[in-house]
Formats: C-alpha cells, structure tokens, sequence
C-alpha cells in the first residue's frame, strides 16, 4: 500500500455504513487498471450477437429470454467501475459479524471504527482481481446482485480465446449464449430471494476468531510493532483470511453449492442444446471452462479462506449431465418444471443421481 494510500484510510474513517465503499473503490480501480481501447467492430459484433442468442435460446431454453438486455461490452476498468458493490450480500454482513466481537483494550476499541475499512479494503481487493479474471457478469462463481446489466470483459474473453487456440467469433457466440441463459435463470421469479436466503442460513452459521486481527490492530498502536502487517491485508484478497479463524455448519453449504452447480451446468446445457451447430469448437471451448472451473480464482480462493465458502465449481459438469439425462428419460418439459419452484431442483448429492431427483419430485 502506498504512503497515499495509507494516509488516505485515516481520512476515510468518517465514511458512514459497514463498508467503506470510496476506500474499496480507490483500490478496486488501482488493480483493474486503466482503461483499454475496445475494436470498435469487435464491440459491434458482441452487441449483434444478443439478439442472435435469444433466437437460438428462446425456443430451447424454456426460460423468458425476451426481457435480456443488450449485452455490453467493457474493459476490466468499467466492468470493476459497474460492479463496485455487487457482492455487498456478501461483504456487509461481516460487519455484523465483527461488531458482535466483543474484545478488552485498545484492540477492541479499534476493532469498531475499523472494520468498514478493513471491509472496503477486501471488498475492492476482490473486485480488483476479479476484473482480470471474469469473462462476464455471470462469470464469477457468485451472482453479481448490484444490477441487472449484462456486461462481457473484451480483453478477458478475447485473452482466454488466444490461450486455448479458439476462434474469437465462437468464442464470443459462446460467450454472449452463456450471458443471456444465466440472466435468464436469474430473472425467474424466485430465483434470487432463494439463493439469497441460503447465503443468509450459512451465515448465520459462520463465527469468527479474531484474536490475530485484534492482535494487528493492537500492533497500530505500538511504535515498535510491523507497520507492514496492515499491508498485508491489500496484497491480497486472502489476506483478512489470514487473520480470522472461522468455522461453519457444512450443511448449510450444500444448498449454495447445489444452486450454482446446476446454474452453471444448466447454462452449459444450455448453450450446447442451442448451439452446438453454430459453434465447431464447442468441445474445445468446454474443455477449457472445465479446466479453468477448477482452478479456484483469487476471489474464490478469499470467500473459502474466510468464510468456508467452497463452491466446487467443477459440479457443474454434473449437473449438465444431469440435464441431459433428465431429458433423456423423461423430456423437455420436465425439465422445465426444474424452474418452477425451489424445492424441485436437484439437492446436491442428486446431481449424479436423477433417478434419486425423479423419485423425490416427479412421484409427489
């Protein structure tokens, strides 16, 4: 962290609410750097795209695609800039957390005034490092919940493109597909009050042993303490983690995981029921999301460190075989019915076991 910078945390600690949004977005736009000049016909293209994708969706998907957006093409700088605060379901109720810390001296006193900054700091590390890494607005493990724009990250999408020797005009097919199937699945009615409200059961699951944080904040107020330590909590999106023990009900994760295994497998169905014809190197390009999926990014690698929240995104190949297997069996439209309502989803040992699923539900 700069001098600047560090100068610029003691100025901020007036910023009223739980997180200190200016100080997490002064870091978030140091990391996603400047901005970069898009090809204005490769902008074109991704915009043009859209329609064609609710065409090809609207009659396979069985979700509502007509309400999508155009898609936006962005750089890593707008795209940190538009989602500053989108996982603020995840951020701001640590702040509830922490103040339920109850500690002797001045540690505990400063514990107070400094988790909105401590908070912003992980906040805008998080996004920072995931400006570099997501290829789109649905692309990063966990909904982005801020807004309801749709945006592709260019030099991200045309990057991943170049590193696994795919055509950049599948690619982006590819990509605006995966775009609009999951705004889809996020507009169905019930969709985000239930995803929100397993956040909110795990949660409530979650405590925290701040003693190494305390012992930091205790080692401000020395003269002969690391004024280092602090840094360590910007070098990276882990670095909070370092300092608090935390420990969870492991079957309040399941729900969380189970929700976005099958969104993402539900999506790659998806997109290779509607598309398979359009894109020749689809095989390769889910050969590459596979590899990529299981390779945790800096963001996820934060929320399991602190939290314990693992999403094992790699079950979403589970969960696409299991969409195909339940149409296989027992057709399109009971797939649908999928969407209908919470309880009819797969739970996640069923998502290698639709006989299982079909028992529980279609039996009702």
């Amino acid at each position: 962290m700069s001098d600047n910078l560090f100068d610029r945390l003691f100025e901020l600690l007036q910023t009223p609410g739980p997180v200190n949004w200016r100080l997490g977005k002064e870091i978030t736009g140091s990391l996603a750097g400047p901005a970069e000049p898009l090809e204005p016909k490769v902008a074109e293209e991704y915009q043009e795209l859209t329609l064609a994708a609710q065409l090809r969706l609207a009659d396979r998907l069985r979700l509502d695609v007509s309400t999508t957006h155009t898609i936006h093409p962005v750089d890593r700088q707008m795209w940190a800039e538009r989602n500053e605060q989108s996982f603020r379901y995840l951020i701001e109720p640590l702040a509830d957390k922490f103040s339920g810390t109850s500690a002797p001296g001045m540690a505990g006193a400063l514990l107070g005034p400094m988790t909105p900054v401590i908070l912003g700091i992980q906040a805008g590390t998080m996004i920072g490092f995931m400006s570099h890494r997501v290829l789109g607005q649905f692309d990063t493990g966990l909904p982005a919940l801020d807004h309801d724009d749709l945006f592709l990250v260019v030099p991200n999408v045309e990057g991943f493109a170049r590193d696994h020797n795919i055509d950049p005009h599948q690619i982006r097919m590819w990509a605006v597909l995966r775009e609009v199937t999951n705004h889809a699945i996020l507009n169905v009615d019930w969709v985000r009050g239930h995803f929100i409200g397993a956040i909110t059961d795990f949660y409530a699951t979650v405590d925290f042993d701040p003693s190494a944080l305390l012992e930091m904040l205790g080692g401000l107020q020395d003269p002969t303490g690391d004024p280092g330590a602090f840094e360590g909590l910007v070098d990276e999106p882990g670095g909070l983690a370092k300092m608090l023990g935390s420990t969870h009900d492991a079957a309040a994760l399941e729900p969380i995981q189970a929700f976005m295994a099958f969104a993402e497998g539900f999506g790659d169905y998806a997109v290779r029921t509607a598309a398979a014809d359009l894109i020749p190197q689809l095989n390769e390009i889910e050969s590459a999301i596979r590899l990529r999926r299981s390779e945790p990014n800096e963001a996820e690698q934060f929320l399991q460190q602190l939290l314990g929240l693992r999403l094992d995104r790699h079950q979403a190949g589970d969960a696409a075989e299991f969409c195909a297997d339940v149409q296989r069996r027992w057709g399109a439209e009971t797939l649908e019915r999928l969407w209908e309502e919470p309880e009819k989803l797969p739970r996640l040992g069923e998502l290698t076991d639709p006989v299982g699923w079909a028992a529980r539900v279609l039996l009702d």
